[in-house]
């Protein structure tokens, strides 16, 4: 059994979302999901499994930053044999063609971190998305008319509001990355999907921009993504 997980066995779908924050998971799925169960609540990480248009999916919390993240996506394709994870979550935005609530599909995550290092032993700070699941929510979103910015995002250990120096770190990225903002788990993520050979992509909300000022409250930022949410949920009818 997983050390941080009270499911059973056939009670995580082999596709799961996973929003940061556990209301958020509680909200997807008392909003968009159907005959829904609370499988896991291990440490206040809700997952919830039902079905979306007949399609099983389970819906679970990651909690913030690389190592939780790394944890829990780890022991769902390990454990549970997960195929497909889709990280719905916020980010910042660095560019000022960005702007608050737009949806950004990430292709590739850059980190100063060193959980690759860590995991592994490699020495790796840039990794893409899966391009097979990229594709699927590509396709959706045009059948769907849903704008979306697809590019590189940085993946960071600290919350850049809280930085003595945001500009300073966003000076510092490397240029060839054009990377247009930052949250702080795609690139566990998609190194953990790598490693154990799965799926994993990263749709992200815009919830501040360094370029404006602009920033959502927390209440937005759990309940105003429904385009980014529906976007995740109409790609998993293709898995």
């Amino acid at each position: 059994m997983a050390v941080h997980n009270e499911a059973e066995i056939g009670e995580i779908a082999k596709t799961v979302l996973m929003p940061g924050d556990p209301m958020r998971a509680k909200y997807i799925a008392e909003n968009f999901l159907e005959d829904y169960k609370l499988v896991n609540t291990v440490r206040g990480i809700y997952a919830f499994t039902g079905k979306y248009k007949g399609k099983e999916i389970t819906v679970m919390a990651s909690g913030m930053g690389m190592p939780s993240i790394g944890i829990y996506s780890y022991e769902l394709y390990k454990i549970y044999e997960v195929e497909n994870i889709i990280r719905i979550g916020s980010c910042g935005g660095h560019v000022d063609y960005l702007n608050v609530l737009d949806i950004v599909l990430v292709d590739n995550s850059y980190t100063e971190g060193n959980f690759a290092r860590n995991m592994t032993g490699n020495e790796n700070h840039f990794i893409s998305a899966s391009s097979y699941l990229n594709k699927i929510i590509e396709e959706t979103a045009n059948e769907l008319n849903q704008n979306y910015v697809k590019g590189n995002m940085a993946c960071t250990e600290c919350f850049d509001p809280y930085l003595d120096d945001p500009m300073m770190f966003v000076n510092r990225l490397p240029k060839e990355y054009k990377i247009m903002g930052s949250e702080m788990e795609s690139f566990a993520l998609f190194y953990t999907a790598k490693h154990l050979n799965k799926n994993a992509a990263c749709l992200l909300t815009v919830s501040d921009s360094l370029c404006t000022s602009e920033e959502l409250t927390s209440e937005q930022r759990q309940n105003s993504m429904n385009d980014m949410i529906k976007l995740a949920l109409e790609s998993t009818l293709k898995l």
